[in-house]
């Protein structure tokens, strides 16, 4: 029986020593049952609510490659306390043939599914309650409820009863300066964005240190974010006007509008840093924007709802002067970020997204995975992966050269028993043996590794595919499918403008996904990070002149 553990553990409810309490007990529980452990997963300081989590989801991946057997976990709400969740874990593990084993519950079925989750549910929405009540009682008190505003600073101090007090602030100075330097500048006529620039060349450091965004000045006005319309800068403190909840088919939160009447408003003048009259100019130039109209038609237009269109290069693109990403400018053009937003680098040059994606899809088909390339990193990987497979395979018969030697003991000692030999410690003996031949023989119930075989003529298999899915992009029925593939064979494109003006692409090629869409299925259980490895020269980046 091959076992897999995981353990998790909150950054509120427990510390990082649970991990490994969590780890022995169920070591301790697998050797009982009398099973193999192949692997232990864990995720630290993060909430049982959520399904996005890194161990959690390598341990989905290993459970569909059939790597064990069963999970063995302290109790169902280390999997997850959401209750959906849960028995879509439930399904996707019963789906793979592997069961699931707790120390608290035993082995999870059905009912157990349906009880813990409503359990771990109520569990998570009572303690959300109490926080928010918890919450609230501090801020009608006027300490903060939770989060740090630039323009202050935490108060750490002991209160008479020897217990930590939380959520006392005091204005920071310095920061107040920079923020009423920023409300007089936008009374005055000046954007968001040409404010930001300014902060950042006189080197003033914005919120958490960072440089200054638009963005972070602006904020959104009806939900009170950003520099320009957080009201604590008036003294006034206002709690729950956004509550938070789960977007179910990504795990991410997203913010929702209370109605006002919820909202929770507590007048706390000690730490007024922005006058009444600079406030008022500022919401009135803001009422004068919102009104103008070039807004009020781009409100009209409701462009939110409207499915963004998903391009080639988003997010893949690279500034070849500084490294930041790009980012849109305009309709049809993209450009350097931290260039057009921080004036952090001085590669200014806009590029029609179109020529940048024609090129790309050029490289990729062309000049890619050349014959000479492919032949010598076909030869090199599997020279490498098939090494790799001996050294399983010589693995793999001495686990067996150990399981039949131990077999042969035990037939030696069951014959000594069958002639009338009988001690406590033949007893003890036997019994460890035996238990020692079925963890072998549940190692052996792996299959053997398979040599890796790449088709001799990859490059030219990868061409055609890459063609076929670049002429697909002009249907816009499969045109999604085909951009997540083409994608998928593109680590990353750094743009770069020379001395001559010339614009230079320099493309990263994703070579495990080149080779799995020129062969499907060739790498198979091969690591990735072996076949980087061992990459030939045909896949250093390309460049390509526009």
């Amino acid at each position: 029986m091959r076992i897999a553990i995981y353990a998790r553990f909150s950054s509120t409810m427990q510390s990082e020593a649970s991990i490994e309490d969590q780890t022995r007990l169920c070591l301790e529980q697998a050797e009982r049952l009398g099973g193999s452990v192949v692997g232990t997963f864990s995720d630290m300081a993060l909430s049982g609510a959520s399904m996005h989590r890194p161990g959690l989801e390598s341990l989905m991946a290993q459970a569909e490659r059939g790597a064990f057997d069963v999970v063995l976990s302290e109790a169902l709400d280390r999997l997850s306390r959401d209750q959906a969740d849960v028995a879509t874990l439930y399904k996707r593990l019963s789906f793979y043939g592997v069961r699931v084993v707790t120390l608290s519950e035993g082995e999870i079925n059905e009912l157990h599914v349906g009880l813990k989750g409503t359990m771990n549910q109520l569990f998570l929405k009572d303690l959300a309650n109490k926080t928010r009540r918890g919450l609230r009682g501090r801020v009608e008190a006027g300490r903060s409820g939770g989060g740090k505003s630039y323009g202050y600073d935490v108060v750490r101090r002991l209160g008479e009863d020897g217990e930590v007090v939380t959520g006392e602030r005091t204005i920071n100075d310095h920061e107040a300066q920079i923020i009423r330097k920023i409300f007089r500048e936008f009374s005055e006529g000046h954007s968001p964005k040409a404010i930001a620039r300014k902060l950042n060349d006189d080197q003033m450091p914005g919120p958490r240190g960072r440089m200054w965004r638009d963005t972070a000045i602006r904020g959104h006005r009806t939900r009170g974010t950003g520099i320009l319309n957080n009201e604590l800068y008036i003294g006034r403190m206002v709690w729950n006007r956004l509550r938070y909840i789960k977007d179910p088919s990504t795990g991410k939160r997203v913010s929702r509008q209370n109605p006002e009447s919820e909202w929770v408003i507590t007048q706390v003048p000690e730490l007024r840093i922005v006058d009444d009259a600079l406030w008022a100019a500022v919401k009135h130039r803001q009422g004068e924007i919102e009104s103008s109209p070039r807004v009020l038609g781009i409100k009209e237009s409701r462009f939110w709802e409207r499915r963004r269109k998903t391009h080639l290069l988003t997010g893949l693109l690279h500034c070849g002067c500084c490294g930041g990403g790009f980012a849109a400018v305009g309709r049809d053009y993209v450009a350097c970020s931290a260039a057009r937003k921080l004036r952090t680098c001085t590669q200014t040059k806009s590029f029609k997204r179109g020529a940048l994606e024609a090129a790309v899809l050029d490289l990729l088909k062309e000049r890619l995975m050349q014959p000479d390339a492919v032949a010598e990193f076909v030869s090199a990987f599997t020279s490498e992966a098939n090494g790799q497979r001996n050294a399983q395979e010589a693995d793999r018969r001495r686990v067996q050269n150990d399981r039949d030697t131990l077999a042969s003991k035990l037939d030696g000692l069951y014959d000594a028993v069958a002639n009338g030999l009988r001690t406590d410690g033949l007893l003890q003996r036997l019994e460890q043996m035996e238990a020692d031949l079925r963890a072998l023989d549940e190692t052996l119930k792996a299959p053997a590794p398979s040599p890796v075989r790449l088709h001799p003529n990859l490059s030219e298999h990868y061409r055609s595919k890459v063609r076929a899915l670049a002429e697909t992009l002009s249907d816009p029925e499969i045109r999604t499918a085909a951009l997540d593939i083409i994608r998928g064979l593109i680590e990353r494109v750094i743009v770069t403008v020379d001395a001559d003006g010339q614009v230079l692409l320099e493309l990263h090629g994703a070579i495990t996904a080149m080779v799995e869409t020129a062969q499907p299925g060739a790498l198979e259980g091969v690591d990735p990070s072996s076949v980087k490895v061992v990459a030939g020269a045909g896949f250093e980046p390309a460049t390509f002149r526009l």
